[in-house]
């Protein structure tokens, strides 16, 4: 007896169960794009193709090459993230724009990943990375207007788009969640693992900090945000956040936040650093640890470096617009909000 398939995602009968999540996505994408309209910001398109796919160590590119007329061939990569293109549009005098947009990622594929996907990303200069809290709780129940959705919902769990997202700093999270003292243990590798074997972690020989702190995450903390209401998950440690200036008050700490609704992360956000000595140091990290973990690494954007001195003051952040769509909806799978799926 020859195996069963399900029928690609093109046929009639798959059709017909995908075109209320499908229809509800097009409404979504309009009121999205009104909702920033009404703000005042500018739509702006960035280019897929970059020499540098970003430079976080987990993140893995689609690698290409693009060809001169005479056949030399320069490496290029599909982006991961729109982010470097859109701080150069900071540096050159744009103050709120933001881009919606496809992104690619490799070897991430499952029922909340695709390696094909669509992220909101927007910026806002001279603004506090607060205010960009503040559209994360407006763009959930702009989302769930338009979708008619009284609750986001995914596999069981539910949350109020229109109730205040709860606050809660990682360090709060860890010690409720895990009874983690994360501060405690920020430069203390055989501290995290002690305190992390006590949660019931497990914790590997080779393990790194970052690595025993990540798997605290997924598993003790992650899957109790986002229930009844979102939940922003702030004050990342600094080590933590590539991307994000260190908090004025607690340097051990950064400006970054993660929004969370139904066990799922919706948002990664930020208060962005724009010094370029240390972002280019924070690259190099990544990269060895890429190179280390991987066995590759991938060049840094010396363009968006030198634009880093020219950028102001600014907070962003960047949405998994597939995943609110999914959330709004109460779809289970990604591929069921994509119009067309990677086969």
């Amino acid at each position: 007896m020859s195996e069963s398939r399900e029928s690609p995602w093109w046929s009639p009968d798959r059709r017909r169960d995908r075109l209320p999540f499908l229809q509800a996505r097009t409404k979504i994408t309009r009121a999205t794009r009104a909702w920033f309209d009404a703000q005042e910001f500018t739509e702006v398109e960035t280019a897929a193709l970059q020499v540098s796919p970003g430079n976080e160590a987990h993140l893995h590119a689609f690698a290409t090459q693009a060809l001169s007329l005479d056949g030399q061939a320069q490496p290029m990569y599909l982006h991961t993230s729109p982010e470097f293109a859109c701080k150069k549009l900071l540096a050159s005098g744009e103050t709120r724009i933001f881009t919606l947009g496809k992104v690619w990622r490799n070897r991430e594929r499952g029922p909340l990943h695709h390696p094909e996907f669509t992220m909101l990303e927007w910026y806002r200069a001279h603004q506090p990375y607060q205010t960009i809290m503040a559209d994360c709780a407006a763009l959930l129940a702009v989302a769930a207007d338009a979708a008619e959705a009284g609750r986001l919902r995914y596999r069981g769990r539910e949350a109020d788009p229109f109730a205040e997202p709860e606050r809660l700093t990682v360090a709060e999270a860890f010690s409720r969640y895990a009874g983690v003292d994360l501060l405690a243990v920020l430069d203390d590798r055989a501290g995290l693992a002690k305190q992390a074997q006590g949660a019931g972690v497990r914790v590997a020989a080779d393990d790194a900090w970052a690595d025993i702190f990540s798997r605290v995450i997924v598993e003790k903390v992650e899957p109790n945000l986002g229930h009844g209401r979102a939940t922003i998950l702030y004050e990342y440690p600094s080590s933590e956040a590539a991307l994000a200036r260190p908090k004025a008050a607690d340097r051990r700490v950064a400006e970054r936040f993660e929004l969370y609704a139904c066990g799922v992360e919706l948002a990664n956000c930020f208060g962005e650093l724009t010094d370029a000595v240390e972002q280019r140091r924070r690259f190099e990290i990544e990269m060895d640890e890429k190179e280390q973990v991987y066995g590759e690494r991938y060049p840094l954007d010396e363009d968006f470096l030198a634009a880093l001195a020219h950028m102001p003051p600014a907070s962003g952040g960047a949405l998994g617009f597939d995943r609110l769509v999914m959330l709004a909806t109460d779809a289970t799978r990604i591929d069921q909000v994509l119009w067309t799926p990677v086969a």
